[in-house]
């Protein structure tokens, strides 16, 4: 009866293997290859919490990104300027070392104390800053408040 359970669990065992087959076939064709990026955008998003910058190519497509939080600083640490300084000089170590990036445009939004220092980063790991935008949303109006009109 053993080798009746062992002959029974074969076609299984070799079903499992021909499963993990085209994944492993997969993953062996490999990633694509690092793109090269000579110019891209930088967003920095700064609240009072909290930095988070990604970079981009023209296309809008993220190739490096990193945040206060992400580089250890936590709880009001992260809302600090060195803080969004650390993130920043990760971002563009890691955009200029692996993509050969040297020019960016810069699009800030939040008022948060990392706005300048960030910026400054980028400038002082080599990479020339083309424009700074800010694109931090402003209301105008704002929504329609609930209920009817009172006399």
């Amino acid at each position: 009866m053993a080798e009746d359970k062992e002959v029974k669990d074969a076609p299984i065992v070799e079903q499992a293997a021909a499963e993990e087959a085209p994944k492993a076939a997969a993953a062996k064709r490999g990633k694509k290859g690092k793109r090269i990026v000579q110019a891209g955008e930088a967003h920095i998003q700064a609240t009072f919490n909290n930095t988070i910058i990604s970079v981009s190519d023209k296309k809008g497509e993220i190739i490096a990104a990193s945040s206060a939080g992400a580089n250890g600083f936590r709880g009001s640490k992260k809302g600090t300027a060195y803080a969004a300084q650390v993130a920043a000089e990760k971002v563009a170590e890691i955009a200029k070392r692996d993509h050969g990036m040297n020019s960016v445009d810069v699009f800030v939004k939040g008022i948060g104390l990392g706005r300048d220092s960030a910026i400054r980063a980028f400038n002082a790991m080599g990479i020339s800053i083309n424009s700074i935008t800010d694109v931090t949303p402003v209301p105008h109006g704002g929504c329609r408040p609930k209920g009817e009109r009172r006399p």
